[in-house]
């Protein structure tokens, strides 16, 4: 059974918090990160992308990036801008993108659940992210951002997620990107620990990184005797969603070069496919895919077959046996450097960008993974292509830190 776990959160002052919280550390690079502070000295981002605040680094990760790292969380946390709360307690926390809601539970869950296969994977973590996190994590003695978690659907926690929606929040702003984002309190957490001992999973989401590193950390805390810690360390921030908010948009493809023999790859893939010219970008239902090349898009349906499994019946894995490896050239979508991924938030005139712009040969544009293939695979103790699921709206970091 999942367990939920309350934590006295570190959060800013309601008059500030606008400008301190900032999008998760993973959806930008370096350089985005410095853009995105410029004339802001109290974004999150120095505290989750503390490379942008260190000129001297032999790269994103010298030991002096993650010493920055602490050395912002310290500051944040002694100054005027943050509040310390003095109990234990969970939150509520809304957004709205495009007139969609999604809302979900924000406290803290076990690493002994991920451990023990409570809290179920769909994806391979890369050690030298790992790595990175771990570090923040042990360096800060915190966990500053949150994973995004999901489980299936359960009347009594929809019931407390709508009567908590109605009362006052803590929290409630629209960012730069039209996304609205509301935090609410719960004076009395109990009751949503009682009602979360009856959730058997929980499901990996977005996070899977930090997911991995705060079970790295809590191991080598101890194992390193180190008296510091409480037993807060084992357990790390979440929002948990139930499965009827989330959505899923498409994780789309580009191919950076192509084999010599290019120059008849319509043909080719017109001798097993069925390929439409001038296909819609945006593809409308599973089993087909949208390729832009030399300017225009085509469509492609995939071919009638039997699986095996669950992941091979996923459209991202029948792209990868149908088309990238056989005609591109491409061998393992995880570590292939011709190969490279854009969320599908961007939308498809990204890919075209790409594409016109010489950075990519050819784009494919997908058909979104479904919220109930990503509980499949997890429930099949499967993993998915790297990659496959691009869920928005994010979650914002900085609202709630929980330290150790």
């Amino acid at each position: 059974m999942a367990t939920l776990h309350p934590f006295k959160a570190i959060r800013p002052t309601p008059d500030l918090a606008d400008r301190i919280v900032s999008v998760p550390y993973d959806v930008i690079n370096t350089k985005e990160a410095e853009q995105m502070v410029h004339g802001n000295d109290i974004s999150f981002l120095h505290i989750v992308r503390p490379e942008i605040d260190v000129a001297d680094r032999t790269g994103d990760y010298d030991a002096a990036v993650y010493e920055k790292g602490a050395e912002n969380l310290a500051a944040y946390i002694n100054s005027s801008r943050s509040i310390t709360e003095e109990d234990a307690s969970v939150y509520l926390y809304r957004l709205i993108m495009n007139g969609r809601s999604q809302t979900g539970i924000f406290g803290c869950v076990s690493v002994a659940d991920y451990d023990n296969n409570v809290i179920l994977k769909h994806e391979l973590t890369r050690p030298v992210k790992e790595n990175d996190r771990t570090r923040h994590i042990l360096t800060q003695r915190a966990h500053a951002e949150p994973v995004m978690l999901t489980f299936r659907d359960d009347d009594a926690i929809e019931t407390e997620i709508t009567k908590k929606s109605g009362e006052k929040p803590l929290y409630d702003f629209v960012t730069e990107d039209g996304v609205q984002h509301t935090i609410w309190k719960f004076d009395d957490p109990d009751k949503l620990v009682r009602l979360f001992e009856g959730i058997d999973k929980l499901y990996v989401a977005d996070g899977h990184h930090r997911c991995k590193a705060a079970s790295r950390a809590a191991k080598e805390d101890r194992a390193g005797g180190s008296t510091a810690s409480s037993d807060e360390i084992n357990f790390f921030p979440a929002v948990l969603f139930p499965m009827g908010h989330m959505e899923i948009l498409p994780y789309n493809r580009i191919v950076k070069s192509l084999p010599d023999n290019a120059d008849s790859l319509l043909d080719r893939l017109n001798e097993r496919f069925t390929v439409t010219q001038d296909a819609s970008p945006s593809v409308d239902s599973k089993g087909n895919v949208s390729m832009y090349f030399n300017g225009k898009w085509y469509g492609i349906s995939f071919p009638e077959e039997k699986f095996d499994d669950v992941v091979s019946g996923l459209d991202v894995d029948r792209l990868f046996r149908h088309i990238l490896a056989p005609y591109m050239g491409i061998s393992d979508p995880r570590t292939d450097p011709n190969i490279d991924f854009v969320g599908g938030i961007r939308g498809t005139s990204e890919l075209e960008r790409l594409v016109n712009g010489g950075i990519a040969k050819v784009a494919f544009s997908m058909y979104p993974t479904s919220i109930q293939e990503l509980i499949d695979v997890s429930d099949a103790g499967q993993l998915m292509p790297p990659k496959s699921t691009w869920f928005e709206p994010k979650l914002r970091s900085g609202f709630l830190v929980h330290t150790f």
